[in-house]
């Protein structure tokens, strides 16, 4: 290895925290507090419209962190708010945008069968700018776009958190 390729390597491995250096890498997640706020705050929205529905937070990992069922939201609205969230999360764009990227690409057809995914609109990433460290997904509301309105009140409120 010449010498300004060694010096190279010496100062990119000196930019490394310790934690880095001994192989862990530190992540961003969204806390239970924050998935309860949002999830609340969305079927708050929904309810002042006159919507009942279910409303599913998962982390960066695609785990449920909340699921909240209001009263009489139908059974069904659960799993589909849960897989609505976790395609955001796991796709990292809204379910929208991954329903329509289905049916715009047809190379991408296949992922509509990945386990836990739906292709339907209601969900939405959560981001700390560029990163996705969860998805929130609502369904109940009549039309899609009335889901897309609860998730987004959800985000809107602890937005100020995810700067």
């Amino acid at each position: 290895m010449n010498r300004t390729l060694a010096l190279i390597v010496a100062a990119l491995v000196g930019l490394a925290s310790p934690a880095e250096a001994q192989g862990l890498i530190m992540v961003r997640d969204v806390s239970y507090d924050m998935a309860l706020v949002m999830a609340q705050t969305a079927i708050e929205h929904c309810r002042s419209n006159g919507y009942k529905v279910g409303v599913s937070v998962v982390d960066r990992g695609g785990h449920v962190l909340v699921t909240l069922r209001d009263h009489n939201a139908a059974h069904h609205t659960v799993e589909l708010a849960q897989r609505k969230a976790y395609t955001s999360r796991i796709f990292r764009q809204s379910s929208r945008e991954f329903s329509q990227r289905l049916r715009d690409n047809p190379i991408s057809a296949g992922l509509g069968t990945t386990s836990g995914v739906l292709a339907s609109v209601g969900g939405f990433p959560i981001k700390v700018g560029d990163e996705v460290i969860g998805g929130i997904g609502v369904s109940g509301a009549p039309g899609g776009q009335n889901d897309e309105a609860c998730a987004k009140a959800g985000l809107d409120k602890v937005a100020d958190q995810l700067k």
